[in-house]
Formats: structure tokens, sequence, C-alpha cells
């Protein structure tokens, strides 16, 4: 008899033991899963841990161009893109050589090639995600659209369409007839049959270049 006791005793305190850790294994897993870090029960965090990244797919923010807008400075030139461009073609100044132009505020200023070099450089010459002219126009003739380079005063001397490698091609800068060279023409017109030429030059907008010259402008203008 007493052993039928037990067994209805021990029997009871094993059943109420299984009911309680099937209870606390419900409880666990609802509230953490199958792991053992019980990471679903963590507090969510309402910020992030770190500042928020710019994506990568942005395009690369190039150089931006001087407000038209902007007031005069009399340590600086304003110069709209073509008229600079255009006196540098014009002066046919040696690489360090100074030239010389007039800006918007009527002073006289004077800048140098490196100058220039920087458009050549610089993306959206040709509005919002145009590329740099030295992206397709490099040292590389095997690769450069009509064997141009734009990346040194040296190639742009040397000109256009030098198949083989020749050290002098098609002249770019119109022997002093600016209007007239092939630089303005693919600078200052639409080519929508020309990869990268689609939109003309952002002729209008000002350029914040250069600094004033005391004395009288001693080359043409274009």
């Amino acid at each position: 008899m007493k052993d039928d006791v037990r067994k209805y005793i021990y029997g009871a305190i094993i059943a109420f033991l299984a009911v309680v850790l099937s209870w606390i294994g419900i409880v666990y897993v609802s509230s953490c899963g199958v792991t053992l870090t019980c990471n679903r029960a963590a507090f969510k965090v309402d910020r992030t841990p770190i500042p928020t990244l710019i994506p990568a797919t942005l395009p690369a923010s190039g150089v931006s161009l001087p407000s038209a807008a902007s007031s005069a400075n009399p340590d600086t030139c304003r110069v709209p893109i073509v008229n600079f461009v255009g006196a540098w073609a014009v002066s046919e100044a040696d690489e360090a050589d100074p030239f010389y132009f007039v800006d918007e505020d009527g002073k006289n200023c004077e800048a140098v090639f490196s100058d220039v070099q920087v458009l050549f450089n610089q993306p959206n010459l040709r509005g919002a995600n145009s590329l740099a002219c030295v992206s397709c126009h490099s040292g590389d003739l095997t690769v450069a659209p009509a064997q141009l380079d734009l990346s040194s005063y040296a190639g742009i001397m040397a000109g256009s369409r030098r198949e083989g490698n020749k050290p002098k091609g098609a002249d770019l800068l119109g022997d002093g007839d600016w209007k007239a060279s092939l630089l303005y023409d693919f600078l200052i017109n639409e080519k929508t049959n020309i990869p990268g030429h689609e939109q003309a030059l952002m002729a209008d907008s000002l350029l914040s270049v250069g600094k004033p010259f005391a004395g009288v402008l001693p080359t043409p203008l274009p």
C-alpha cells in the first residue's frame, strides 16, 4: 500500500515538474526563439548606431562652377567659360606664360594655361552628370576619340586626327580665329551624333579665375 502511495506522489511531482518545464520552454521559445542569445527579447534601438552613409551609387561630385550671381571680387576675375578659353586660344601663349582677357566687370585680367586645363579635367562642364573632357580625350590615342588628347598643353597643341600617333594633327585653335576653330565648335555646339557631346558647353556660366592685371592688354581678344 505504501509503495502505491509513493508511486502516486512521485508521479504527481514528476507530472508537475514536466508541466512547469513545458511552460517555461514555451515562454522561452516564444520570446527568444531557438537560440541561446535571446536577441528577440532585447529592446529595439530607435536610432542607427552609426550615421547614415551616402549611397555609393550616387555620381561623384565634381567641381561646381561659380554662380553668375556672385558679387564682384576685386581680387579675382569673372568671365564666361567660352570667352576664357577663347582668350587663351588666340593669345598663342606658351604653357607657362600668362594670357589676358577682360572680365564681366570690365577689369583687365591675366591667367595661365593651368587655369584652362582645370576646365578640361572637371566633370559637369556640359551639364549635370556630364563627364570630364579628359575622361575620353586622354593621352592614350589608341582609344581617344578623334585621336585628341586634352590632358596636357602638348596634347592640345598637337591637335586631333593623329592617326598612328603622329606628332601633329588638325589644328584645334583656329590659328587665331577662335570662333572658326575646331575647339570652339566642339565646345559651343551640340553634336547629338557624338557620344559625350549631346549637350553644348555651359557657356554662360561664369568662372571666378585669374587675377586683375594692371596695364594695357598686350594680346588680342576673341
